[in-house]
């Protein structure tokens, strides 16, 4: 069992339909036909949507994403139409609510890997592989890879596992002409956002996109190198061959499975609401990742 402790009502706003309540983002349609995506607060562990707050964290998403897309508009277009609050919108939709293109959405996570963790690093423990891509031996938590690597996954629902893939299943999804795009973008992408990232003092340790199509053009969708989407490591404490402290839920997820919430996860009963020096220190470190990304304070 998972998925929302407590699914959240979406506001009628006059002009807008509401279309999808997802872990963090409540999507709508105007009248004009364009996508309205409002970014809440939101944060989900271990499958769940949890029952508290990070005060903050949807305007940062936002924020963030829109720095990035800047960082690479000369490689990929992205789906951004305005950043204006709709008509009758709520005044607290405010810095996180983008008006986007209505995309023919590719059915694929897009994900790349610079160094070896998570799933990729279970699936190499088993085969050297991930994702059917061939690696070295001699890899641990933590390693950087020889290069980057395209490790896609299928979109899961709330509550359910992303699901790897190989990139020959990819191509018998969506057809190699797409497949061969999705990569080579995806991979271009990172691997600029890895040099920028490591200049400010942050390794990006992996990634995940989400492309459709405007027309024939692939183009870039939903959020993307925020801290929800990344795993962001500080530079300093980098240190292959153990769990790296990271600017995202690390300090959601230690205190989940911590004796201190007296919450057990195989029980699949909903997680119990958090205490306030968690929130705090979560959104400290969703904060600090923006500070140190786009050099700017956080207002």
């Amino acid at each position: 069992m998972s998925g929302f402790v407590e699914k959240p009502e979406p506001l009628q706003v006059p002009g807008l339909v509401h279309l999808h309540t997802g872990k963090v983002r409540d999507l709508y349609r105007n009248e004009a036909g364009d996508l309205v995506m409002v970014a809440s607060d939101r944060i989900s562990a271990y499958d769940w949507v949890l029952p508290t707050e990070i005060p903050d964290k949807g305007r940062v998403l936002t924020q963030l994403s829109l720095w990035w897309f800047d960082q690479f508009a000369d490689l990929a277009p992205n789906h951004v139409l305005s950043t204006e609050l709709p008509a009758g919108a709520p005044a607290d939709w405010a810095g996180r609510t983008l008006v986007c293109k209505a995309l023919r959405m590719v059915p694929v996570e897009c994900v790349a890997r610079g160094y070896l963790t998570g799933s990729g690093l279970v699936e190499y423990g088993r085969t050297r592989t991930v994702c059917e891509v061939p690696l070295p031996e001699g890899l641990v938590d933590g390693s950087e890879l020889p290069e980057p690597i395209f490790t896609p996954a299928t979109k899961a629902e709330v509550g359910e596992h992303d699901e790897n893939v190989s990139f020959e299943e990819v191509v018998r999804r969506v057809g190699a002409d797409t497949a061969e795009a999705l990569r080579d973008t995806t991979l271009a992408v990172y691997g600029r956002a890895r040099d920028i990232a490591r200049e400010r003092g942050i390794v990006l340790a992996d990634t995940k996109f989400e492309f459709g199509f405007d027309g024939d053009v692939l183009t870039l969708a939903d959020e993307v190198l925020t801290p929800d989407s990344s795993r962001f490591w500080p530079v300093e404490s980098w240190q292959p061959g153990r769990a790296q402290p990271s600017f995202d839920k690390q300090f959601v997820r230690d205190w989940l499975t911590s004796p201190a919430s007296g919450w057990e996860r195989a029980a699949e009963l909903p997680p119990p609401p958090m205490p306030e020096d968690v929130v705090t220190a979560t959104r400290a470190k969703y904060l600090e990742a923006y500070e140190r990304l786009t050099g700017a304070a956080w207002e």
